[in-house]
């Protein structure tokens, strides 16, 4: 791997009922993936927490907490960066969709809060609503690398454009949406949206699913994947656990106008 190469991995992970059994197999996939090279190590939307309204209340913590902590500790450990998916976060008397990000000194260098909740009735397929326990977030956020600077969103974020052409403004060259897409809207659009937020801004984008549990009462559609400024899939798995590697090499170094040209 040249050394301008940004290795990332996105965990794919499975998520129970138990929230430190959670947090222990977050930890085990990290180690994993650094053992694998990666450099920055991404996890799944509530990756310590069952995805749904009914259980949001139940595994909030504040930040930092349990769940964050040993994000920490485990950047620090194995000398990564980490972008802890998401956990539900209490603040105060509200609930919120929080991402964090650690450092390989074990520093907090980001946090962020899902801005677009999300909130669906398709009919005869499923119907949500997030903002019946949760409160929306209200920033951008970004955090630097040696490589890039890189820009966050959760889930239900990446279907509005607006957000990723702020970002790539500012100066991303990589977004990362961890997310829990189910299988209404993930067959339908989960790829087609990667593909398009990569391609309209010439950056590249990575999404990262919880791995799918048929007997979840809200089914993940799983399919974590890597997609260039060039709208190719670069790297994916099915709906299993897995882990998910990608070298980001030539794209994000090239001047911006070039970013998706062929070189």
């Amino acid at each position: 791997m040249a050394a301008s190469t940004l290795r990332i991995a996105l965990v794919q992970m499975r998520v129970g009922e138990v929230k430190a059994e959670n947090v222990a197999r977050a930890v085990q996939l990290i180690k994993e993936a650094a053992g694998g090279g990666a450099q920055l190590i991404a996890l799944p939307e509530c990756f310590n927490s069952p995805y749904g309204t009914s259980y949001f209340p139940k595994y909030a913590e504040e930040i930092p907490g349990e769940s964050t902590n040993a994000l920490r500790d485990a950047a620090k450990k194995f000398g990564v960066f980490v972008v802890g998916g998401s956990v539900p976060e209490r603040n105060g008397d509200k609930l919120f969709n929080t991402c964090t990000v650690w450092g390989p000194q074990g520093d907090m260098i980001a946090k962020h809060r899902k801005v677009h909740l999300f909130d669906i009735n398709v009919p005869g397929g499923i119907v949500f609503r997030e903002s019946d326990c949760l409160s929306p977030g209200n920033s951008l956020t970004m955090f630097d690398l040696p490589h890039c600077k890189i820009g966050l969103g959760i889930c239900y974020d990446i279907r509005f454009a607006e957000l990723a052409q702020l970002y790539t403004k500012l100066g991303c060259k990589v977004l990362l949406y961890p997310g829990a897409f189910n299988m209404t809207t993930g067959p339908a659009h989960w790829g087609l949206l990667q593909q398009c937020r990569a391609l309209d801004n010439q950056i590249y984008v990575g999404t990262i699913s919880p791995a799918r549990d048929t007997n979840a009462s809200y089914i993940a559609w799983g399919h974590s994947s890597v997609v260039s400024p060039w709208g190719e899939v670069v790297s994916t798995c099915e709906d299993e656990e897995a882990i998910v590697y990608a070298d980001l090499g030539k794209f994000i170094f090239l001047p911006p106008g070039l970013m998706g040209l062929r070189v």
